[in-house]
């Protein structure tokens, strides 16, 4: 398989994220796989693409940080020459909590790592893609939550919040660089088998609701990657500032 296009995956030692990564390497991708504290996580994945006859590397940056942000960027051009696609996905949750029990800092932190993050990425993405700024164009994919359409009231609104402004930011940015050359798009996951319920102290949540959900079941990372890969995808061509719910009918 011949790899051309290059893509960068934030948050992507794990769950949805590491998904992407793997099914992106099989479709052709050149990935540069991004991760924050996880070396040896990172370092798998990488391994596992290369087993493939994939190509791919780990880069450790911490999306809430500029410096980080560009340097990861200039790791990914110096190794790949160009950069064709982003995915959003990195993000952190928090213990279930009433507002009224939220401290400053929790919220600050929200709102750094899970929108400003994104927003730092996609900066940097636009300014090398856009024909604007001379680029050949590109496609990014915004992960968000179906906590941004139910507002997850007394388990975590200011994740919710923030998902909800990543919406926004979506259909805003689609439409703000859709005449030159880069697609914008985004899933929003409902209850999925990663280990991000561990960190907010529910690391058996999923199995514990899935019989309330339409589809008796909570999804799978590659579930939600699939359609990740599809956005991607030359077959969503015309489509752009859209945002693709995977959440089994919830």
């Amino acid at each position: 398989m011949t790899h051309t296009r290059s893509l960068l995956v934030t948050g992507a030692s794990r769950g949805i994220g590491a998904s992407v990564a793997r099914l992106a390497a099989r479709a052709g991708y050149r990935v540069a796989i991004n991760f924050v504290s996880d070396s040896d996580a990172a370092d798998r994945i990488v391994r596992d693409i290369q087993a493939e006859g994939g190509e791919a590397f780990a880069i450790r940056g911490d999306i809430a940080s500029e410096p980080d942000v560009l340097a990861m960027f200039a790791a990914v051009e110096e190794r790949f020459g160009r950069i064709d696609a982003l995915v959003n996905n990195a993000g952190i949750v928090d213990r279930k909590s009433r507002l009224d029990e939220m401290d400053a800092s929790r919220l600050e932190r929200m709102m750094k790592v899970n929108v400003v993050g994104p927003m730092l990425c996609t900066r940097q993405a636009v300014r090398r893609m856009s024909t604007r700024h001379g680029g050949r164009g590109g496609v990014i994919v915004n992960v968000s939550s179906m906590a941004a359409e139910l507002g997850s009231p007394s388990l975590y609104v200011d994740y919710a919040a923030s998902k909800g402004a990543i919406d926004t930011f979506t259909r805003g940015l689609a439409l703000e660089v859709a005449a030159e050359g880069i697609r914008v798009n985004g899933v929003r996951p409902g209850i999925i088998e990663t280990d991000i319920h561990a960190s907010r102290g529910e690391p058996d949540w999923p199995k514990e609701i899935a019989d309330s959900l339409p589809m008796r079941r909570t999804g799978q990372p590659d579930e939600v990657a699939r359609a990740v890969l599809y956005l991607l995808s030359d077959d969503a061509s015309y489509v752009t500032g859209s945002i693709l719910n995977v959440s089994g009918g919830r």
